[in-house]
């Protein structure tokens, strides 16, 4: 299905669970409050996807928070596999409890993992996560690997004077292991956006510090390079200092229902208590309120939800 702009919609993010395990500095505060409002079921959740297939959506994939927090993510995930027109079902975690659930996802149906770390150094890792343990996301990787998903991306935010010394540690675990490392521009949102100005740099800097990185291609929003000899590649993606939306292709569902035709925009549609014609034509509408571009360079994102209640 086209949006207004004439861009082909074929992919969704959705969250089944605003909650999460770690806290990470970027993406949520200290202490976050309860919820009042408890998130898609199983079966609403399954039903969103089915009516986004009828719309041209044919790549879902499940966010959070932290979606391993739910007890029934298996079956979430067996549920959305099964959907006719569901070509490719992926699904983006921390990794702190992907080592006893990587294979059971797989045979569940998930195609691609998507790991977000930060740092390789247990100590700051501790720190940027507020108290998470490198090794169980290490152990995590390693489960991935073996589990035997297309593919293992490791989506890595580049934060300026925090972690972009360990670039070049990062773009070497692609020499060693067949997964993708993909460096993530931060975003000045939530609890960004009263950060100093040196944290925001362009990922055009780990093409400064490796050099030797040669471009392939371009996937999704990911421009692509590979060391030589590596097993692995590098990607960029650059939502500030090269925005992408004129080739956006996605749309986002929040845990609690609401759908989000744009990351930055404060425009959501609910589509909770929505069945049948009404729930495919509203999320027909989402697709066609998707707006040209974010304005994160003007003002910062508009919307008033951080990370972790959007679908990261």
């Amino acid at each position: 299905m086209l949006d207004s702009c004439g861009r082909e919609v074929r992919a969704m993010r959705l969250a089944v669970t605003e909650a999460c395990d770690l806290r990470c500095r970027y993406c949520m505060p200290a202490g976050e409050p309860p919820r009042a409002l408890a998130p898609l079921s199983r079966d609403e959740l399954a039903a969103i996807a089915a009516a986004a297939a009828q719309c041209g959506i044919n790549k879902i994939r499940l966010t959070g928070g932290e979606p391993l927090i739910r007890l029934d993510i298996v079956s979430i995930c067996e549920a959305i596999g099964a959907i006719p027109g569901i070509r490719s079902l992926c699904l983006t975690t921390n990794g702190t409890r992907l080592a006893g659930l990587a294979k059971p996802l797989r045979q569940a149906g998930v195609a691609r993992v998507n790991l977000s770390l930060d740092s390789l150094r247990a100590p700051r890792y501790a720190q940027l996560t507020r108290g998470g343990n490198l090794a169980d996301v290490t152990a995590g990787l390693r489960a991935a690997l073996e589990a035997g998903f297309e593919r293992v991306k490791i989506n890595c935010v580049l934060i300026g004077g925090v972690n972009d010394d360990e670039i070049a540690d990062f773009v070497a675990l692609t020499l060693a292991m067949p997964a993708d490392v993909r460096f993530i521009e931060l975003m000045p949102m939530g609890e960004c956006l009263r950060w100093p100005k040196e944290r925001f740099v362009s990922a055009d800097k780990v093409l400064d510090t490796c050099p030797e990185l040669a471009p392939t291609d371009t996937e999704g929003v990911a421009r692509r390079y590979r060391l030589p000899g590596a097993k692995g590649a590098v990607g960029l993606i650059q939502p500030m200092s090269h925005a992408f939306c004129g080739d956006c292709d996605r749309i986002r569902v929040t845990a609690d229902g609401m759908l989000k035709p744009c990351l930055h925009s404060g425009a959501e549609l609910n589509l909770r208590g929505l069945t049948g014609r009404a729930l495919v034509d509203r999320i027909a509408e989402g697709i066609g309120a998707k707006p040209p571009a974010h304005h994160l360079l003007d003002a910062g994102s508009e919307t008033e939800r951080r990370m972790n209640r959007i679908g990261g």
